[in-house]
């Protein structure tokens, strides 16, 4: 009688999570794509905390003395370095593993971003609660920053190929997710602290706890709405033959390749020179305004102008991206830059005048193209290199925005400071800085100007090969899926 194996008592590690898959969340028949973008966008409402998170600066500084910073409590610098790290860290993660995720699909991706980002609290309270500041820094920091990464890049391919046809509006419907998560953000952690505070704490570990688990429930929930579209799936009535801008290719480069065009390196460019300047605006708008308008703008009238900003963040991650659709990436990027060199240009004379509204409404304006900027780039680097790798390539352009989380706010309180050294009135500070902001604008305008279509050699061959500098690399399976 032939030997038969006994069963194994559990199925094989890389099958125990296959409901995961890429393979198992093809959608069929029928299938609505328009439920794909509220999962998008749970994910990027969670992790759009990251830009409220200067609601926990102040109890932080005051873990030990409660009510007022004692001996032993962090600084404001110390506390400040944890936005830094995951900013960092959302780009490095997103280029590590952008090529990942287009292997084993979003859904593997939306769990580990869950795992991380709502993980990384836990970590973060267990440092408040000990205060032990290295641990702050690493599950705020890194293992946030990590999931950071990944929940953002999570849904831009397969919005990308769910919608081809409107593929600036699909990426702005989840990536204003992010712009907004602030609103919800900021007064729940606030409305949390209050709620966990008592005369020997600040509520914030508690506030980390609750936070983090809310989120984890909330990106696992989005994780799972993911679907992607079976192959060779396209909108009914659409067809890519109605594309016929030389800038939209219907082919695909790979990931590997990409990176090395001269198109990767101008968007890089793009990007960081549109982010540099957008977020170290962003992130010194409150003592701006006060400054500038010294006696007129109380700190109550501050808080609502970054309120403005943050409301301007989000619409104009879906309005720029859903009207690059219409009028192309390249265009687009010419607006932001072209109208953007104006506009701060202007920022002095509307402070030499005391015209606020004025002031406002031009920095209204900048912060709607900051995240149009976002959103739009995805469809960008669809539009120049296809669709398959697009969520690795974007991972890899990100970077761009690590590189401006440090270039932008760094080079607006450094000139700030050295006009003060020098003598120069507070209100009169960020003029030289508004000239320079400029300049960072008209080297991006310049790099867009320069774009062209991806050269041939780069694209890949019918049988999914990689024919760049004479190579002819057929990929496995695994990696085409």
């Amino acid at each position: 009688m032939p030997s038969v194996s006994a069963p194994s008592r559990l199925p094989p590690k890389s099958r125990r999570l296959a409901f995961l898959d890429r393979e198992r969340i093809v959608a069929g028949p029928g299938f609505n794509r328009w439920l794909v973008p509220p999962a998008a966008l749970a994910i990027h409402l969670s992790i759009g905390q990251a830009y409220a998170y200067s609601v926990f600066k102040l109890p932080l500084t005051q873990a030990i003395g409660i009510s007022e910073p004692a001996a032993g409590d962090w600084t404001q610098t110390q506390v400040a370095v944890v936005f830094t790290i995951f900013i960092v860290f959302l780009g490095l993660s997103a280029a590590v593993f952008g090529h990942w995720l287009e292997r084993v699909g979003p859904r593997w991706a939306g769990v580990m971003a869950a795992v991380c980002w709502g993980g990384g609290y836990m970590v973060a309270a267990l440092g408040v609660a000990s205060h032990q500041l290295w641990l702050l820094y690493l599950g705020n920091g890194v293992i946030g920053g990590c999931g950071l990464g990944l929940g953002y890049i999570s849904p831009v391919s397969t919005l990308i190929k769910w919608f081809p046809d409107r593929r600036g509006m699909a990426t702005g419907m989840a990536i204003m997710g992010f712009g907004g998560g602030a609103l919800i953000g900021a007064p729940l952690a606030d409305g949390l602290m209050n709620r966990f505070a008592t005369p020997s704490s600040v509520g914030v570990w508690q506030t980390f706890i609750v936070m983090g688990s809310i989120y984890f429930l909330a990106m696992l929930a989005g994780a799972f709405a993911y679907r992607v579209p079976a192959p060779g799936w396209t909108p009914t009535g659409w067809s890519p033959d109605r594309k016929r801008s030389t800038m939209v290719t219907t082919r695909n480069v790979h990931v590997r390749d990409a990176w090395r065009t001269p198109q990767f390196a101008l968007l890089w460019i793009v990007l960081c020179a549109n982010v540099s300047a957008g977020i170290g605006v962003l992130e010194q708008a409150s003592p701006m305004i006060q400054e500038v308008f010294e006696g007129s703008v109380s700190a109550s009238a501050a808080a609502g102008f970054v309120g403005l900003l943050s409301l301007a963040n989000i619409g104009g991650r879906i309005g720029w991206a859903s009207l690059s659709d219409r009028i192309g990436r390249k265009s687009t990027y010419f607006t932001f830059f072209a109208l953007g060199i104006a506009l701060y240009c202007l920022v002095p004379t509307a402070g030499r005048i005391e015209n606020v509204p004025l002031f406002v409404g031009i920095f209204f304006v900048i912060l709607t193209m900051y995240g149009g900027g976002f959103a739009t780039i995805p469809a960008y680097l669809a539009d120049l290199f296809g669709a398959q790798f697009v969520g690795a390539i974007h991972g890899r352009l990100l970077t761009a925005w690590s590189t401006a989380g440090v270039i932008g706010p760094l080079l607006v309180n450094r000139l700030r400071q050295s006009q003060i050294d020098a003598g120069v009135p507070a209100a009169e500070a960020y003029n030289k800085t508004m000239y320079v902001l400029a300049g960072l604008l008209v080297i991006g305008l310049i790099c867009n100007l320069l774009v062209r279509p991806v050269a041939d050699r780069y694209f890949m061959s019918e049988d999914g090969s990689s024919t760049h500098s004479g190579r002819s690399t057929v990929r496995s399976s695994r990696s085409a899926s």
